[in-house]
């Protein structure tokens, strides 16, 4: 996937500012695509050239002024090709993954750190995607939601990054637990 598809997909819901595509990144995108704040800014002005967004400028008081990018046909066009293109497999790159690879050669202590600091952060992620899914489905049940919902995509690839975190939160507690187990029965032994 190319950034492209991933900045017009943020778009699709309203018109946005470059400020403002930033933060929808940081909230919803980011679960499943990171990308800098310049590099979205880069990529607005590359859509816009190609056609695929369209950009107006706002003329603001007291502040500088500016511009609103939404999707256009061609745009719709481009996601709708890019829906049909076969996805590519995904694959896991994680440096905490490689450091307990080497669990049995390293500081144990050390790896139980950065084990309960990233299960920290995913606890802190699965409460902002609970908070997420929350909103979007206001007084409705889930199941109501994904029947009659608007927009039923940020909801579901939300709660693709809710499975994720959790997932990595009950990786990194499970592995805690077994490192300190085996540290314990190597002080016995």
């Amino acid at each position: 996937m190319a950034l492209r598809h991933a900045v017009l997909a943020a778009l699709l819901d309203e018109e946005l500012s470059g400020y403002q595509l930033v933060k929808a990144f940081d909230l919803g995108v980011a679960n499943f695509w990171h990308a800098q704040p310049q590099q979205l800014y880069a990529e607005l002005t590359r859509l816009e050239k190609d056609g695929l967004i369209t950009g107006r400028e706002v003329v603001q008081e007291n502040r500088p002024n500016k511009r609103l990018f939404k999707v256009t046909d061609a745009g719709l066009a481009e996601l709708d090709h890019f829906t049909g293109t076969a996805a590519k497999p995904s694959f896991m790159r994680d440096d905490l993954v490689v450091k307990v690879q080497a669990a049995d050669h390293v500081d144990t202590d050390t790896l139980i750190g950065r084990l309960t600091e990233r299960a920290a952060m995913a606890e802190a992620k699965v409460e902002l995607f609970g908070k997420l899914l929350r909103t979007m489905r206001g007084d409705r049940t889930e199941e109501e939601f994904l029947r009659h919902g608007e927009r039923v995509g940020p909801y579901l690839t939300c709660l693709r990054g809710l499975a994720f975190e959790q997932g990595n939160h009950d990786w990194c507690v499970r592995t805690i637990a077994v490192l300190r187990e085996r540290a314990a029965a190597d002080v016995r032994e």
